[in-house]
């Protein structure tokens, strides 16, 4: 590597943030860049390890040590190639990704591992800076005409593959814009859309086409694009939210998070999330707010912590972050040895700017007022009991019920399975026992012929990281269905490099 003692001499610095009482008063990124001497001493700590594990890490086997190598001796074109080679969208990952690379890195048995998203995020960055991204026309076409339903990463992913292999790419997306969750689920603060932007643009000089307030099933016929196109990739994403079905459910104030957040997210872009056209048959059709309200989130992942910073942002009296698991250690422990994805206590931007966090709590009912307003909620605690130290059953500890004023609640329990109303319906399409689309890890192909899926759509709620590699690999496949062999890049070969 670049400095073989770069470990020894340096340790993890994180970048610089906007102050706490700053940033809650916008809904820009706050994350500030490295000074170019900090940067190159983050990429410094990058060992020659022998065995890179960070790559398998990656779900994307992205070429870690290399691009961190290229990043210390400020070859800023061979980092991007090095880094594009294996990810499509490395601006949004080096933003939003939980890194589990990171959590595979030699360095981080002993040591705080390197910090491989920030130095992916500035990689990219400073390539667009430099003018290094640019569009990639194919040269050939091949005639093939191919229909990608959803433009979430998954979707962006296998398009933009699909198009470099010279096939016809149209993306279906039924919101306004592309995006998916990118765009309408993961807060400005987060990711500021300016950079979906971006790269949309990039992929539209490609050849891509996008058509969006497309929803395919109910104004797009599907039938006709089975018809009209020589393959289709499903990558329309696990969208069916987790519910709570206890007394009070049906009160004004009880909502799922992604409507919640769905309708900021429009609002900071200037659009109107009670328009007719946004209004989709599931969604509330007021406007939701936290403002001077007491706010409980249910749910204590990252979607939970999304709430917590947009509830700050919007002024809201107070907010209760909820989890029904055990509060999880501050380090590994036995049951979750290097290199495996530690399940270890973990503060996000959005805690730091004001949040009371409880574990071990489960909501027994919502409370309304004689209006059918939400006004409160009863709570119990939980006695979990482990099973090889995993927490695996719980009880309620008795005398623990409490009764929690609130105006609003937000379920932030994560996704059960993609909706069946319109494509998978109309075509038939075999479901797995989760209800997820059943299509094979190997193949991405479903029970009809020219149809295959990818992304959260088949493999359930997961990373974005994930949708990504899952769009890569299919795109892979369905270029070998069209033409007989594929020469995109794939997972397994790049960690051959």
């Amino acid at each position: 590597m670049g400095k073989p003692t770069g470990f020894l001499e340096y340790t993890r610095v994180s970048p610089p943030k906007t102050a706490a009482t700053e940033r809650v008063h916008h809904f820009n990124e706050f994350i500030q860049p490295f000074e170019p001497k900090e940067l190159n001493k983050q990429a410094a700590r990058c060992m020659n390890c022998g065995v890179p594990f960070c790559h398998s890490g990656c779900p994307l086997g992205n070429i870690i040590p290399e691009f961190n190598d290229a990043v210390y001796r400020e070859s800023w074109q061979e980092a991007y190639e090095i880094l594009s080679s294996t990810n499509n969208f490395p601006e949004f990952t080096g933003r939003i990704c939980p890194a589990p690379c990171e959590s595979s890195c030699v360095l981080g048995i002993n040591q705080p591992p390197v910090s491989i998203e920030e130095i992916e995020k500035h990689i990219i960055e400073i390539a667009f800076d430099k003018g290094y991204v640019k569009p990639r026309v194919p040269v050939l076409r091949t005639g093939k005409k191919i229909a990608v339903i959803g433009s979430g990463p998954a979707g962006l992913a296998s398009a933009a593959q699909l198009n470099q292999a010279g096939h016809q790419v149209t993306v279906y997306e039924r919101d306004e814009k592309p995006g998916g969750l990118l765009r309408y689920g993961i807060p400005d603060f987060k990711l500021e859309k300016n950079v979906i932007d971006r790269r949309i643009n990039l992929l539209e000089e490609e050849g891509i086409v996008f058509k969006c307030n497309a929803n395919v099933g109910v104004n797009i016929s599907i039938n006709d694009l089975t018809r009209d196109c020589n393959a289709i990739v499903l990558a329309g994403g696990s969208t069916i939210p987790r519910d709570l079905p206890i007394p009070g459910r049906e009160l004004n104030g009880v909502h799922h998070a992604m409507h919640f957040l769905k309708q900021q997210n429009k609002l900071v872009a200037g659009s109107d999330p009670l328009a007719k056209k946004n209004i989709e048959s599931n969604v509330v059709d007021h406007l939701l707010s936290a403002k001077d309200k007491h706010v409980v989130v249910i749910g204590g992942g990252d979607t939970g912590s999304d709430c917590v910073g947009t509830s700050n942002r919007q002024g809201a009296a107070s907010i209760t972050q909820f989890e029904l698991m055990p509060k999880p250690p501050e380090s590994r422990s036995t049951i979750m040895p290097w290199p495996t994805y530690p399940m270890v206590m973990k503060t996000t931007s959005s805690h730091e700017e004001g949040c009371d966090r409880q574990w071990a709590v489960a909501t027994k009912e919502f409370i309304g007022d004689e209006t059918g307003n939400l006004k409160a909620l009863k709570t119990v605690e939980l006695e979990w009991k482990s099973d090889d130290g995993k927490p695996s059953k719980f009880t309620e500890r008795p005398g623990s019920e409490k009764i929690i004023p609130c105006e609003l609640v937000l379920l932030a329990m994560g996704f059960v399975a993609p909706e069946k109303d319109g494509i998978l319906d109309t075509l038939d399409i075999e479901l797995d026992d989760r209800g997820n689309v059943r299509a094979t890890e190997k193949e991405f192909k479903t029970n009809i012929g020219k149809i295959f899926a990818c992304g959260d759509m088949r493999r359930g709620q997961s990373l974005v990281v994930w949708a990504i590699s899952e769009g890569r690999e299919c795109a892979r496949k369905v270029d070998e269905f069209l033409m007989g062999v594929s020469y995109l890049e794939s997972k397994d070969s790049s960690l051959l490099v």
